[in-house]
């Protein structure tokens, strides 16, 4: 079967190399995909991209009116593809899956550094400013952390947590109450009331877009930290930048924001960007803002290229796929 691969990038080129190993013929570009270049699609029956091509209905009307048949994204989330259209329009669609480790690593990472206040220490040594001023941080087992949902992810953020000796609260609406050791069961007004770390582990939807917002900003601790690693449409940035602003809100770790789109993964150092919310934010003292690279290990992005090769060569022999989804 002839695939064709958009956004493409250097350190995925050894797995596609392995195309051949699932009986795929694979044409690699690096640009995403536009309704500028859709007709570069003509003449394959799959697609692989990641996550900031254009997968809109009138994309997918578009993909399915020159033949195509499969798509495949090499991302865990898939809150950029229009199932309902991909489904009207007979494309089969799966994602991809990695470990968990390396976005439960990096969640607890910026955990410390809030708590350590490490990017003030790391700005002030590149002035070689080595005062203490302002600088005391707080230790974690003294502290109650909250996650919101406890998936593969959030388990995994658990399980990592349990060495510091912090109390650990958890909801997650599809997880039995108790069945997670070191961990606690909470509703979510209880976790937001209580917890000095609140952290969010679970996918998009239009269920809970926004669903930290000024109601849940109000309820929490004053001083207390917020992580995202998940979705950046999971929290109103508006709501966060006054949460900042006012001090309510101890600090935030970052490592996705909703109005990211056109901003991470590129380098802007010439260019003039629309993106306010992301620049105002990232300029607060106490909050880190990582460019949504959580996942971006060897072992993940190798994984990811793996998924997508086996998931269309499941959709051609006609194998269950257990990457589909929709």
């Amino acid at each position: 079967m002839k695939i064709i691969s958009f956004e493409t990038k250097d350190f995925e080129l050894p797995d596609f190399a392995r195309a051949k190993d699932y009986g795929l013929d694979v044409t690699l570009k690096e640009e995403t995909l536009t309704q500028d270049n859709v007709s570069l699609v003509e003449g394959y029956d799959g697609v692989t991209t990641l996550g900031f091509s254009d997968l809109r209905a009138p994309m997918l009307k578009e993909l399915a009116g020159r033949g195509v048949k499969y798509l495949a994204t090499r991302t865990v989330g898939f809150n950029h593809i229009d199932l309902a259209a991909a489904k009207q329009y007979k494309i089969r669609v799966s994602n991809a899956s990695y470990a968990p480790y390396n976005v439960a690593d990096f969640t607890v990472m910026l955990m410390l550094m809030l708590l350590r206040k490490a990017k003030i220490s790391v700005c002030r040594a590149l002035v070689n400013d080595f005062s203490l001023d302002g600088m005391c941080g707080r230790e974690m087992r003294h502290l109650t952390i909250g996650i919101l949902g406890a998936g593969k992810i959030g388990r995994t953020v658990i399980q990592n947590l349990s060495g510091f000796g912090c109390r650990i609260l958890y909801y997650d609406p599809y997880v039995r109450p108790g069945s997670i050791p070191n961990a606690e069961a909470a509703d979510p007004d209880t976790i937001y009331k209580t917890c000095d770390i609140l952290s969010l582990h679970m996918p998009l939807t239009q269920e809970n877009r926004h669903m930290i917002n000024a109601d849940v900003f109000a309820k929490m601790k004053p001083g207390a930290l917020l992580i995202n690693t998940a979705r950046g449409g999971l929290v109103d940035t508006q709501a966060l930048t006054e949460a900042l602003e006012s001090g309510h809100l101890g600090g935030a770790g970052l490592d996705t924001i909703e109005s990211e789109e056109g901003a991470v993964h590129i380098d802007l150092r010439t260019r003039i960007v629309n993106k306010r919310d992301l620049f105002y934010l990232k300029q607060f003292p106490n909050v880190i803002f990582t460019s949504h690279y959580a996942f971006f290990t060897e072992e993940a992005t190798s994984a990811m290229v793996q998924c997508a090769l086996k998931s269309l060569s499941c959709f051609e022999k006609g194998e269950k796929n257990p990457y589909e989804i929709g």
